[in-house]
C-alpha cells in the first residue's frame, strides 16, 4: 500500500551539473520537508544511487533518522556509477554491492521498494531476478520494480519471475504527463493485465507543467530547463502550449493551480499508484500536496484529454482510429471510462 503522492529526493544533495540544477537540500531542510509530507500523510520517499552521487540517500537517510518505521524507502540502481565496467548494470555482483552501497547510505537494514533503474541488455533476465529473489529472501528488500523498461522487457521479466518462483516486479517508474502520454499505448495495458502499478517520475512534463512556461516567452530566470532541457523527455511546443492554455481554463474554473491540476489529472488514470513529486521548497511543497482530496469533473478531464492527445504509433493507432479494431481491444482508458459511464 502506497500514498497517492510520493516525494522524489532528486533535490537532496545538489551534486553535479544535473542535480545540482534541481536542488541543493540539504539533511535539515529535507527534514523539515519530511515533517511537513508526514502531517499531509504523504510517506513515500523516493530516490537512487546515481542522483547526487549517492549524496540523495546520504541525506534522505540523515533526515529520516529515529523514524524509519514510519516511511516507504524506495531507491534505484542500475544507471552508471563510475567508468569501470563493475560501476553499472544489473548483474549479480553489480546489484548485491549497489544494495548494500544505498542500505549504507540510507541508515537502514531494509528497502521498501528496489528498483532496476534501467533495462541491463548485458545480463541475463534470470540472473537479475534471482539475485533480487535472493536479497529479498535475506530481508534486505522487500519489493521489487523496474523503471523505464519496454514493453517485452517487462513482460519478459514477469514471465521468468513466474516460471521460476521468484518474486515478481510489483511497481514500473514511468514517465507520464500531459504533455507525455506514451505510457498509455503500451505500457498501461501490461500494467493492468499483469498487476503492475505505475509510480510515475516527472508528472509536470520536466518542470515546463508549473505555470511559470507561457507561449512566446522566455524561460523564467530560475526555471532549471536553462541547464536540464536537454536531459529530459522532449515535448512538441504547439502540444504544449495547448496542454498549458488547456490547464489556464481549467484553473479559473477550479481555483487551483497548474500544477496541481496537471497531478490531479494523473491521480485518475489506470495503473497509477503513486505519483512522485518533487519540491526545492515548503512552498513548492505545499502547493503539489493540493493536488489531493478533490477531483476534476468528467468535462475537465475530457478536456485535458483532448488538449494532449496525439496521434498513437503504430500498431496502436488502427485501434483507435478504426471501429473494428477498436471492438476488439478497446484502450484501457476508454474501457474505464465506459465501466464508468454503465456504473
Amino acid at each position: 500500500m502506497v500514498p497517492a503522492l510520493s516525494m522524489g529526493a532528486g533535490t537532496f544533495g545538489g551534486r553535479g551539473e544535473l542535480f545540482g540544477a534541481w536542488g541543493t537540500t540539504d539533511a535539515e531542510e529535507a527534514r523539515r520537508l519530511i515533517d511537513i509530507c508526514l502531517e499531509a500523510g504523504l510517506n513515500m520517499f523516493d530516490t537512487a544511487d546515481v542522483y547526487s552521487a549517492g549524496a540523495s540517500e546520504e541525506v534522505l537517510g540523515a533526515a529520516i533518522k529515529g523514524r524509519r518505521d514510519e516511511v516507504i524507502l524506495s531507491t534505484k540502481a542500475g544507471l552508471p556509477m563510475g567508468d569501470g565496467p563493475a560501476d553499472a548494470g544489473t548483474s549479480r555482483s553489480r546489484l548485491i554491492k549497489a544494495v548494500d552501497d544505498a542500505l549504507r547510505r540510507l541508515g537502514t537494514d531494509y528497502i521498501d521498494l528496489f528498483q532496476l533503474h534501467a533495462f541491463d541488455a548485458g545480463t541475463p533476465v534470470q540472473e537479475v531476478l534471482s539475485t533480487l529473489d535472493d536479497l529479498v529472501r535475506a530481508g534486505k528488500l522487500r519489493y521489487t520494480g523496474v523503471s523505464n523498461f519496454a514493453g517485452w522487457q517487462l513482460m519478459k521479466s514477469l514471465d521468468t519471475a513466474d516460471k521460476h518462483g521468484y518474486q515478481r516486479y510489483a511497481a514500473h517508474q514511468v514517465y507520464y504527463s500531459l504533455i507525455g502520454r506514451d505510457y498509455e499505448w503500451e505500457l498501461m495495458p501490461l500494467g493492468l493485465d499483469q498487476g503492475v502499478g505505475a509510480v510515475v517520475w516527472s508528472p509536470l512534463g520536466w518542470g515546463r507543467l508549473t505555470g511559470k512556461i507561457r507561449r512566446d516567452q522566455p524561460l523564467p530566470a530560475g526555471s532549471r530547463l536553462h541547464a536540464t532541457a536537454d536531459y529530459g523527455p522532449p515535448v512538441d511546443d504547439d502540444l504544449l502550449f495547448r496542454v498549458v492554455d488547456a490547464l489556464d481554463e481549467i484553473a479559473r474554473e477550479t481555483g487551483k493551480t497548474v500544477p496541481q491540476i496537471a497531478l490531479n489529472w494523473l491521480l485518475q488514470r489506470p495503473t497509477v499508484s503513486s505519483v512522485i513529486i518533487g519540491a526545492r521548497n515548503e512552498a513548492q511543497l505545499r502547493q503539489n500536496l493540493g493536488a489531493v482530496g478533490w477531483n476534476l469533473t468528467a468535462d475537465q478531464v475530457a478536456r485535458l484529454d483532448a488538449a494532449s492527445a496525439t496521434t498513437a504509433p503504430y500498431p496502436y493507432f488502427p485501434y483507435e482510429r478504426q471501429e473494428g479494431f477498436a471492438r476488439l481491444n478497446p484502450h484501457p482508458v476508454r474501457r474505464m471510462e465506459a465501466a464508468g459511464s454503465e456504473a
